[in-house]
């Protein structure tokens, strides 16, 4: 009803409109064989794409890709610089020359340190307090000798590619002159006498990896 049938007093008309009652009733079509789909359907190429192209480098020209090659030429061409392992110069040694030295100094450290753990508690000891003693132990011998052995190899390695690069070469003199100054300044503040015997400790040292490092060619040489 509207407003103004309401003000009005009329009143609406009802028209009848009849009522469709929902069809039950269906027919069913009869089975076509020839429109079924088989298995060979599935399994066509159409409609599997090739696995080959969801590969990242799938669309990309394989003759035109740039590879990183590191030639020959580049390493370090100094006479005496090449060792065991490649150089390409001063960055090689300093990363192959102060990781391996700190990580056998950090390993010589922990079993320094579990050595004296295990001595400083008798064997009647309780295992808690034997494994508080080793952990301590390790703890502070391992990290003390990793860390001042590393801090030793970088000057080495710098004052070794030094000398090396005003010499013109690298020898065993290079390494043993090296070894010294790098001990030397690592005890630079507990006086003259500590000084000395860490250059002379760090120069023997030294030495003895520049003989070891030659001593295949020399064999070589002779035979």
């Amino acid at each position: 009803m509207s407003i103004w049938d309401s003000i009005t007093g009329r009143k609406p008309s009802k028209s009848s409109s009849p009522t469709q009652e929902p069809s039950t009733s269906f027919e069913s079509r009869p089975f076509d064989p020839s429109t079924a789909q088989d298995v060979s359907s599935f399994l066509s190429s159409s409609s599997i794409p090739d696995p080959s192209l969801l590969h990242p480098l799938a669309g990309l020209n394989q003759e035109s890709l740039d590879y990183l090659t590191l030639e020959e030429s580049t390493l370090s061409d100094l006479p005496g610089s090449q060792s065991a392992l490649p150089s390409r110069g001063f960055t090689d040694d300093l990363c192959y020359g102060t990781g391996i030295t700190y990580l056998g100094a950090l390993g010589m450290g922990g079993a320094w340190g579990l050595t004296e753990g295990l001595n400083r508690l008798p064997a009647s000891a309780p295992p808690k307090l034997r494994l508080n003693s080793v952990l301590n132990s390790v703890t502070r011998r391992g990290p003390f000798l990793g860390n001042s052995a590393g801090v030793i190899a970088l000057v080495y390695n710098g004052i070794n590619s030094t000398i090396g690069k005003v010499r013109g070469k690298h020898d065993a003199a290079n390494s043993v002159a090296a070894g010294a100054l790098s001990g030397m300044l690592f005890k630079s503040t507990r006086g003259i006498r500590p000084m000395m015997i860490s250059g002379g400790i760090v120069a023997g040292a030294a030495g003895t990896w520049a003989v070891s490092e030659a001593l295949p060619k020399i064999l070589i040489t002779f035979h």
